[in-house]
């Protein structure tokens, strides 16, 4: 017990370093001033990572999918962050290219920047409370993560978008029980000293978040849930029945464009 607690310690420490470091990175980086892609359609993939097959085959299911649910889904594989924080990087460019229905904001990305060997889903405001942070951890280490190690990007991205419709069209319930079960779900001790620097950290946040109040709106959450009835996905052979103010507004391109949705930092991320 002595030795689980010690590791969990250590663990909570190098976490909260990472997060100061993060942070004083989103400092020095928050006025610089980035490059989107077009929205040239529902698949984004300025990395040259997909074939042809499997980029008409996703174009098809989320096209499908959004008409079905109202709900914007879209993939973006990136040929570069520009040096800034997936997370940053991700919902500024939610917001650029207003991925979402404006008002219901119901809007998510699943982004891939395999230069930094990143990934991350982006969640718009209304679909926070489908595709939690704990719902999105969840599918980028099970499903997209393992694939993305053995070079098989069509494979985790893929997979990452049918677990995202999935939870979209009813199947929340189902994925938040799944990753209530994980083992980092559990809230592990955290000693004096580790304390301490997330006391540090919250007081950095609180400046950083004082000093930007009058320039970006207050983050709100909105609730709106998925479209009912059944849902099919040609050629998926699936089917669930269903259950800072920085760049904003919509970027089009191909006959496709976002609708006005709004991002907040919403979603999780992760490495390979």
């Amino acid at each position: 017990m002595a030795q689980a607690s010690a590791a969990a310690q250590a663990r909570w420490r190098t976490i909260a370093v990472a997060m100061l470091a993060a942070l004083l990175l989103a400092a020095s980086a928050s006025g610089q001033t980035l490059t989107f892609p077009p929205l040239s359609g529902r698949v984004v993939d300025d990395a040259a990572i997909l074939d042809a097959t499997t980029k008409s085959a996703l174009e098809e299911k989320l096209r499908t999918f959004e008409e079905q649910t109202t709900n914007q889904l879209v993939v973006a594989a990136l040929k570069s962050l520009q040096g800034t924080a997936i997370e940053d990087y991700g919902y500024r460019l939610g917001r650029h290219w207003g991925i979402g229905q404006k008002g219901k904001n119901n809007g998510a990305i699943l982004i891939v920047a395999p230069t930094e060997r990143k990934a991350r889903i982006e969640v718009g405001y209304g679909l926070e409370g489908f595709l939690t942070d704990a719902v999105t951890r969840l599918i980028i280490e099970n499903s997209i993560l393992p694939r993305f190690r053995a070079n098989d990007f069509a494979g985790g991205i893929s997979r990452g978008v049918d677990d995202i419709m999935a939870v979209l069209a009813g199947h929340a319930d189902e994925y938040k029980a799944r990753a209530a079960k994980r083992p980092d779900a559990a809230s592990p001790a955290i000693d004096f000293a580790t304390l301490l620097l997330l006391a540090i950290i919250a007081i950095i946040v609180i400046r950083l978040i004082s000093r930007s109040m009058f320039s970006a709106p207050r983050r709100r959450r909105g609730l709106w849930g998925p479209a009912a009835g059944p849902i099919f996905f040609p050629g998926s052979g699936s089917s669930w029945g269903s259950g800072s103010s920085w760049d904003s507004g919509s970027s089009s391109g191909g006959g496709f464009s976002g609708g006005g949705g709004s991002f907040g930092g919403g979603g999780s991320s992760g490495s390979w």
